[in-house]
């Protein structure tokens, strides 16, 4: 399987551990550079955002992780026609013996042919050029696919014994925060963002927060997202680990309370990364229902205790123009505090191909 992924010049995997396969994350991870998930939909987004920087992105998952990325991969790799090969271990099929692993993995077959999504399933270590066919068919026409593996494929391995660093560490205390009426809408604080993105890349999150960014100012190396709840920052993550220029991520809270991203892009600490949540305490797209963001979570204190240590809270326009002008190595988290409402701006008026090649050619462009 190593040799496959090679082969077919995979840049970066995406995981999330399986014990039936655990020499095979070992080995993968050995061997390439990785992303260690903690969600599995997550890794949609992250892969969406290596491949529009131009790599080649692969996921290793336990096949019940499928039922965690089904709306990702249909709403954000099937609206943009991006490829992503998903490596699966087979539960509930072989042998099983946990009885909660049956009842979605031995449907899997029906459901990925009810979801339009390609598969192949290798029960065997001599049916294994089956996976190849899959990553290449996945590349060639821009879908994900999926590999079903028995894990009597594996039988017989063991991962490697597993060196544990000191975990001594300081935990920086987390500072409280006073949250003001917020004066700010979305509206002023993309107006306020937008001059200083230069020739950053930026994801902005699905629904309004796209259309407004769009009004305020339309560039190329914006990724408007049409779809995809909670996947703007793992997009975003994807960028910065793929390539050198600065990512900003204009996300909101309710996507990133739905998310389990902020660890693991603490873990990986890009620099050139910065998510700028833009924080009316609702789903402003939907109609404005309140989240836990309005009155009970500080999603400063959140993305700080998740380890992201450059993290400022801003409530007016003038400190975020301060915030997104301070040139401070990331990833950086800046929580902007700004009121419901949405401006009446039109929709967009690109297509999915169009959003995605003009931006991968932006992207290309200035590498």
């Amino acid at each position: 399987m190593i040799r496959i992924l090679k082969e077919e010049e995979i840049t970066l995997i995406s995981h999330l551990p399986c014990d039936k396969a655990g020499t095979l994350c070992a080995l993968a991870t050995g061997a390439f550079p990785h992303v260690p998930l903690l969600r599995e939909e997550d890794g949609v987004g992250v892969s969406a955002g290596i491949y529009l920087a131009g790599g080649r992105p692969a996921i290793v998952i336990q096949s019940s992780g499928l039922g965690n990325m089904f709306n990702a991969l249909l709403s954000l790799h099937g609206t943009f026609h991006l490829p992503l090969p998903i490596i699966a271990s087979w539960r509930g099929v072989q042998n099983e013996v946990i009885p909660a692993q049956i009842p979605f993995n031995s449907r899997l077959p029906a459901i990925l042919d009810g979801a339009g999504i390609p598969y192949a399933t290798i029960m065997e270590p001599d049916e294994l050029p089956r996976l190849q066919e899959m990553i290449r068919r996945s590349f060639a026409e821009g879908i994900p696919t999926v590999t079903l593996i028995s894990p009597s494929c594996f039988d017989g391995g063991s991962c490697p014994a597993e060196s544990f660093p000191e975990r001594n560490r300081s935990v920086p205390s987390i500072p409280g925060s006073v949250i003001h009426t917020p004066q700010m809408t979305r509206y002023d604080a993309i107006t306020t963002l937008a001059p200083h993105l230069g020739r950053a890349l930026c994801v902005s999150n699905i629904g309004i927060p796209s259309k407004e960014l769009h009004a305020v100012s339309d560039r190329p190396e914006n990724f408007y997202m049409l779809g995809s709840y909670t996947q703007a920052s793992p997009i975003g993550l994807g960028l910065a680990l793929a390539q050198d220029r600065e990512v900003v991520v204009i996300d909101g809270d309710g996507s990133l309370l739905g998310s389990s991203i902020l660890p693991v892009i603490a873990s990986l600490s890009p620099k050139n990364l910065t998510i700028c949540c833009l924080d009316n305490g609702t789903f402003g797209s939907t109609g404005n229902q309140i989240t836990q963001g309005y009155a009970t979570t500080d999603l400063a204190q959140v993305a700080s205790a998740a380890g992201i240590h450059n993290c400022v809270q801003v409530q007016t326009e003038e400190a975020l123009d301060a915030a997104i002008s301070e040139k401070k190595a990331g990833p950086r988290f800046i929580h902007v505090i700004i009121r419901p409402g949405n401006s009446a701006v039109p929709n967009i008026p690109l297509s999915p191909g169009e959003i995605r090649d003009r931006f991968m050619q932006a992207v290309s462009s200035g590498k």
